[in-house]
């Protein structure tokens, strides 16, 4: 009888094991890069992703990004893609931090290929 419960008892685990692919079920998250602007989508993710460290009280490296006009001079010399993206040359950010998101900085890459505009 103990055999029985044993056999069942694995079985049941067996059975349980099941591993679900996340876009199967919930398809691919679209990234939607249509209408990017500084006010609306790009300056949420510089401020969550980039103020702890370069807001106007904690300008870490003597880089501060709060507001446009700081903002775009990093865009304008290329700093701040190049950091964001981890490319060789630049110093990876957010620092000892995850990468932000692809969505999020090809959200940004957008907001400059339309001209980075203060909007």
């Amino acid at each position: 009888m103990t055999k029985i419960w044993i056999i069942f008892f694995a079985m049941t685990l067996l059975s349980s094991c099941y591993y679900d692919v996340e876009e199967e079920l919930y398809g691919t998250l679209e990234c939607s890069t249509e209408g990017m602007t500084y006010s609306g989508e790009v300056l949420a993710i510089i401020s969550a992703n980039c103020y702890k460290c370069h807001d106007a009280a904690n300008n870490f490296g003597n880089i501060t990004l709060e507001g446009y006009a700081n903002l775009k001079k990093y865009v304008d010399n290329g700093q701040l893609l190049g950091a964001i993206k981890r490319q060789p040359g630049f110093s990876p950010m957010p620092k000892n931090e995850p990468p932000l998101l692809d969505c999020d900085i090809a959200k940004i890459e957008q907001w400059i290929a339309d001209g980075a505009l203060n909007n």
